[in-house]
């Protein structure tokens, strides 16, 4: 392991579950378990389970699961090594040092303090000759100076290998730009700036460290805009551009904007609760880091097609999570006649921040929103278009949980198709009564498959042996449980398990027996993969027999040695069968012909 027993046994000790848990999500005490909505995918209803006696958690809805280190690991974005250093600078606990794991944070650090000296040398050039395209065009956006110090806004030069130069002055090697993604290297093996000619947007996370950037162009080149690409200390998918400032936000909500100059110019106008997706669309694992801080987004796209696009994966993303969400649609703007399509960044300057203020607070609600999208769908005037409108309206409304709301958007919807409420709402009842009979069906078809049922979820670790499997799972739970029983597997190998991941996790369990350490869940995330880790978790839910776990171990293994031994015997068929038919091959050949 890469540090001692005894430092990781105490560093769970003081590391509850509970108390870490309840620092991220809301729990609430039923009998010996606490529930809470889970924070890794988007539910209403509460089906996360945090097992305080076990030291787990375990998702009934999306089966995430693990001890202490797994979570920490999961919903803060982290290796193995930092979340363990997370969780002793928590309880501050002095961190031993070995040298995997000492080379693994000293990468990361090098990235992270490579990128905070990137960050500044880009800031300063806004003050310099080669960065005067780029603080032009802060003028020409109207962003004040202080808020482009806020965000950490910079020039990159239209150089070649001007960052290059002056971060290897400072010791750092050209690995390790090419590893934070500031540098790029061709097919005849030179390196070369990665942005160029460029104004700079660091990406900086909850934590405040500088993770990444974004560049965009100062004239009509393309591409428009360029990205750091994924590394030791960046993922797309969990960060969100903003969040360091908004995070300490007053407002009630955070508004979800589509690009990086939108967020700024919010900032400037007032609006301290804006962020940006890293592109258009919404990750769940974005949705888990805006959890933490509000129950309530608002959605404030571009008025355009994409925008609209996005505006819909959005709350559909959002429409069974504990999110409040509200759609903000900015109205076309007049120019010289036409009507044209306007960003928050135009808002805000042609119509200022009070007026945004207003549309803000009299944003729809997403199935405002959505009722309407469906509207602009058909011609209302038409026969066939408002039965094929009343039809689809309707399925959306029988979504509804709230009866008042049902009956609510069905006068309307009924209203705009031209039919009476109570046609409407016999729509909406038989399409509810449909979902609901289709969710029994499915209900039905899942609890008749036995099988199915302990199957792992990830197909990368799903079972080719059920029955050896389901004892496999019985073994290492009843090891977990009770360590003690290690003495009565001396006949067991490893080899023997029809699952490999479940006869490593086997070995493992063995090997630290002997070496008399203790071992659970929690301490496997190092080994294990997070989808084994999940799996087993659930695993560790089901209930087990204490006073009688001696003899369901036998029963186990001898379930498990009979399958191996049939499985032997089917090779051994197998490699009969390949060698009759090599000999029967080898005699047709050594034949006479008859010609």
């Amino acid at each position: 392991m890469a540090f001692p027993q005894r430092f990781m046994d105490e560093l769970l000790s003081r590391n509850d579950i509970v108390d870490v848990i309840s620092s991220y999500v809301h729990l609430k005490k039923r009998g010996r378990d606490y529930f809470g909505v889970c924070p890794f995918h988007n539910e209403k209803t509460g089906s996360f389970c945090v097992t305080p006696g076990k030291q787990l958690y375990h998702c009934f809805g999306c089966k995430h699961g693990g001890g202490t280190i797994n979570f920490i690991m999961e919903i803060e974005n982290l290796s193995y090594v930092d979340a363990v250093r997370f969780l002793a600078k928590r309880v501050n606990m002095e961190v031993p040092e070995d040298s995997s794991s000492h080379e693994e944070s000293r990468q990361r650090q090098r990235i992270l303090a490579l990128n905070r000296d990137a960050a500044r040398w880009f800031y300063q050039n806004l003050s310099r000759p080669e960065g005067a395209a780029a603080a032009e065009y802060l003028v020409k956006r109207r962003i004040q100076r202080k808020t482009a110090m806020n965000f950490g806004l910079g020039a990159a030069p239209n150089s070649w290998n001007s960052l290059m130069d002056a971060m290897t002055e400072k010791g750092y090697s050209k690995a390790e730009l090419l590893a934070a993604g500031l540098i790029v290297k061709n097919d005849k093996g030179r390196f070369y700036d990665k942005f160029r000619g460029r104004l700079i947007f660091p990406v900086i996370d909850v934590r405040g460290d500088i993770v990444a950037f974004g560049g965009r162009v100062l004239d009509q080149s393309e591409p428009k805009y360029m990205n750091t690409t994924e590394t030791i200390v960046y993922s797309k998918r969990r960060n969100l551009y903003g969040i360091n400032l908004a995070k300490k936000t007053k407002r009630p909500n955070f508004i979800l904007c589509e690009g990086n100059i939108d967020v700024i110019t919010l900032h400037q106008a007032g609006f301290n609760n804006a962020v940006a997706s890293m592109g258009t669309a919404l990750t769940v694992e974005q949705t888990r880091i805006l959890s933490r801080y509000t129950k309530e987004l608002v959605l404030c796209y571009d008025n355009d097609a994409a925008g609209q696009m996005a505006t819909q994966k959005n709350i559909d993303l959002l429409k069974d999570s504990e999110f409040t969400v509200r759609v903000l649609q900015l109205p076309r703007r007049l120019v010289n006649g036409e009507y044209v399509k306007q960003d928050v960044d135009d808002y805000i300057k042609f119509q200022g921040p009070a007026a945004f203020e207003a549309m803000l607070s009299g944003s729809e609600n997403q199935l405002d929103y959505r009722m309407e999208a469906v509207a602009a769908k058909y011609n209302l005037t038409s026969a066939d278009d408002r039965i094929a409108y009343a039809a689809e309206a309707g399925q959306l409304i029988a979504s509804l949980q709230n009866a008042v709301e049902r009956e609510v958007y069905a006068g309307r919807a009924a209203e705009k198709a031209g039919i009476s409420k109570e046609a409407m709402m016999l729509d909406v009842e038989r399409y509810r009564k449909r979902k609901k009979g289709q969710e029994r069906q499915a209900m039905r078809k899942e609890a008749m498959n036995v099988r199915a049922l302990h199957q792992p979820k990830e197909r990368s670790i799903r079972y080719t042996d059920e029955p050896s499997a389901v004892a496999e799972e019985g073994v290492v739970q009843l090891l977990l449980t009770d360590s003690a029983l290690a003495a009565c597997c001396d006949g067991l190998r490893a080899e023997e398990f029809s699952a490999p991941w479940l006869g490593r996790i086997y070995q493992t369990l063995r090997d630290a027996c002997r070496e008399g350490r203790s071992m659970n869940l929690t301490l496997l995330a190092e080994s294990c993969s997070p989808e084994e880790i999940s799996h087993l978790a659930a695993v560790m839910q089901r209930p087990v027999a204490l006073t009688r776990s001696e003899q369901a171990l036998k029963d186990y293994i001898r379930v498990i040695q009979r399958a191996a031994e049939k499985r032997r015997g089917g090779e051994a068929a197998d490699l009969l069968r390949a060698a009759a038919d090599r000999a029967k091959e080898k005699k047709g050949y050594g034949g006479k012909r008859n010609d």
